[in-house]
């Protein structure tokens, strides 16, 4: 079993989580990218989009060079949205992590570490709307490529699980995208259940299939 700890975050720790959170994001840019280029509309535009180009210029490598940099395209739409989600995440709550996260009621920021390296993160804050009431969200959840499969993650989430149980809340919820399916895969198996899908907000998010999944884990009331 790998020795690694959870504590609360410290200011040193602040690139450490950052870079980890950035790269934890974009990395899902492939997985995205994949599930747009496997839809049937998207197959469907770009042999129209062939077939058009072929039919006006009678040139296969000119209709060929086309429907490649159409495809390219689309991996930067996919780009664009994790890109763009950093960028906004890392400019507001990621910005003063211990403003945010350790000096409000209800907030929290903890760390996994090992050997002296911050190799996980996970957050929890009061609910978004529209879901309110007594419940906490997990936010931010991100391990270390390299130490992965060692149950940091499932350590990460039984993390907030506890600090819910502690407050009293009912019930624990997250949100997730698409593309994030081992996350997803670890939601399920902690007793998580999706209760809903929605696509992200963003203009070319239904053109690409761009969805978040939504989650709740309940927590009993103790008698």
């Amino acid at each position: 079993m790998s020795d690694y700890h959870i504590r609360l975050y410290k200011d040193s720790d602040y690139k450490a989580v950052r870079d980890m959170f950035s790269r934890g994001i974009k990395e899902h840019t492939k997985t995205a990218f994949l599930h747009t280029l496997g839809l049937t509309r998207i197959w469907a535009l770009l042999l129209a989009t062939f077939l058009v180009f072929l039919q006006i210029t009678g040139s296969l490598l000119l209709s060929t060079t086309v429907v490649t940099l159409s495809v390219v395209a689309l991996w930067f739409l996919n780009r664009y949205v994790y890109a763009a989600y950093v960028e906004y995440s890392l400019n507001s709550d990621m910005m003063n992590i211990r403003k945010y996260y350790l000096e409000r009621d209800g907030y929290c920021f903890w760390v996994a570490e090992l050997a002296g390296e911050v190799v996980g993160m996970v957050a929890a804050i009061p609910p978004s709307p529209p879901n309110g009431g007594n419940q906490v969200e997990l936010k931010r959840l991100s391990v270390s490529l390299k130490h992965r499969g060692k149950g940091i993650a499932k350590a990460l989430c039984s993390r907030v699980i506890d600090y819910a149980r502690k407050r009293g809340s009912s019930a624990v919820v997250l949100s997730t995208s698409l593309s994030q399916i081992d996350a997803s895969t670890l939601y399920l198996k902690m007793g998580f259940r999706r209760t809903f899908t929605e696509y992200a907000p963003f203009i070319i998010a239904k053109f690409i299939d761009f969805r978040i999944l939504f989650y709740q884990l309940d927590i009993p009331v103790r008698s």
